[in-house]
């Protein structure tokens, strides 16, 4: 900070006085790479205390590491860039369909108890399913907690993991989510890949059992403007849901159109 001409020490003073009271809880600060992270833990630690995160969120956050595949794979996302046909086959479309058509058939009463609760049927939920994680087979094997703090502290999408991050504070502090437990490169747990805002809001189970998991992907959806009955094809009253699962529109055209073929409604 430049001082020009004869700046107080009492107007200093009071100028640190209104940045202290502005600051409040003292917002840590973002960085954009390793060097900063135990720094920027040390500061969000105590942050975090006054705000009432207990000990065992405390020591989740200073046992976190700062992960660099996380911040590659944050910044490499090409998949998003493909035209729907490149993604399909990059993701393996034709398999989910396969493998949910029959899961559809398998699970008969689970998804039709679904549908019962939440009007949600079986395609786009066994579409997200399948895409996800290939049906539970690949729930991914960072650590999540890390990989949250890590984006948190990364000035790209600061704000917004922040959140995510407290809301995995507070399921750390309940018991209900492990600081080691294993998930995708933006910290993403479970069957169908929840981050932690969306378990306290949407959860309704174990994520890491596939019946919990579809019917925690079907409260979301529900909670974000799903009725029963409508088409979720582009352009139809469901496909709004859809897109509050996803950002990316590749991805919501192709979980639109999978669930579609799943369901019976095309090739």
């Amino acid at each position: 900070m430049n001082r020009r001409g004869h700046s107080s020490i009492l107007t200093l003073a009071a100028l640190a006085g209104l940045l202290s009271a502005a600051g409040g809880a003292g917002a840590a600060q973002c960085g954009n790479g390793a060097g900063g992270f135990e720094a920027w833990k040390r500061e969000f630690s105590a942050e975090a205390r006054g705000r009432g995160v207990g000990a065992a969120g405390v020591a989740a956050i200073q046992g976190a590491n700062y992960s660099t595949a996380t911040i590659s794979a944050d910044r490499g996302q090409k998949s998003f860039r493909l035209s729907l046909e490149q993604f399909l086959a990059k993701r393996g479309g034709p398999v989910i369909v396969a493998r949910g058509r029959g899961l559809k058939q398998s699970q008969a009463a689970l998804f039709s108890s679904i549908q019962q609760r939440y009007g949600v049927p079986p395609g786009p939920l066994l579409a997200i399913w399948g895409m996800e994680t290939g049906f539970g087979a690949i729930h991914g094997s960072q650590n999540a907690f890390s990989a949250v703090a890590t984006l948190a502290y990364d000035c790209r999408r600061s704000a917004y993991f922040t959140d995510q991050l407290y809301a995995a504070l507070t399921l750390i502090d309940r018991g209900v989510l492990s600081a080691n437990a294993r998930g995708s490169m933006h910290g993403e747990i479970g069957q169908t890949q929840f981050l932690p805002k969306n378990i306290l809001a949407y959860g309704t189970g174990n994520l890491d059992n596939s019946a919990d998991a579809l019917n925690s992907t079907a409260n979301f959806l529900k909670a974000h403007g799903w009725r029963a009955g409508g088409g979720y094809q582009p352009g139809e009253s469901n496909f709004g849901a859809i897109q509050a699962w996803n950002a990316a529109q590749v991805y919501q055209r192709a979980i639109a159109l999978l669930g579609q073929q799943i369901d019976g409604g095309g090739r």
